[in-house]
């Protein structure tokens, strides 16, 4: 797991765009890197509609918001497209990223035990450092407590 006060590991990802994005592309500007386990899943898409309910107060805090899950291109499109999601979703397919974040591990769900995502959020300052690590974040107050930490 990446620690708080470390430096965030660097990465290349493929986003709903088309275009490749690397976090260090946004030194200078605060980042909140959340980890979401699937597009257009009720929990995903209720944590990305409440991003993207109070996205205004995200700008006004001069925060790039970065979701990322291991779902392709197109599935972001897609889910992009139907919430009207109006930041950036990468594409981690081989989940190599969540891996080096320390966010990809055994899930078990309705009796059943699988590898997935764990929904966690990074909000990394502007030289690049981790500020917060979130981890198990709930969906319906992700946002509420995003925002906190960028204005603490």
């Amino acid at each position: 797991m990446v620690e708080e006060g470390k430096p965030a590991p660097d990465f290349e990802l493929k986003s709903d765009s088309g275009d490749t994005v690397k976090l260090s592309d946004y030194r200078g500007k605060q980042v909140v890197l959340y980890f979401y386990p699937k597009d257009d899943t009720p929990g995903c898409t209720a944590q990305a509609c409440g991003i993207r309910d109070v996205y205004g107060e995200f700008e006004r805090a001069g925060a790039v918001v970065l979701g990322v899950s291991p779902d392709d291109e197109r599935s972001h499109v897609k889910f992009k497209e139907k919430y009207d999601l109006p930041f950036t979703l990468l594409a981690d397919e081989g989940h190599k990223i969540a891996d080096e974040y320390g966010v990809w591990g055994e899930k078990t769900y309705q009796g059943k035990t699988y590898m997935g995502v764990d929904r966690s959020t990074f909000v990394i300052g502007e030289d690049g450092t981790v500020k917060k690590v979130m981890q198990k974040v709930k969906p319906d107050t992700h946002a509420d407590e995003v925002l906190a930490t960028l204005g603490a």
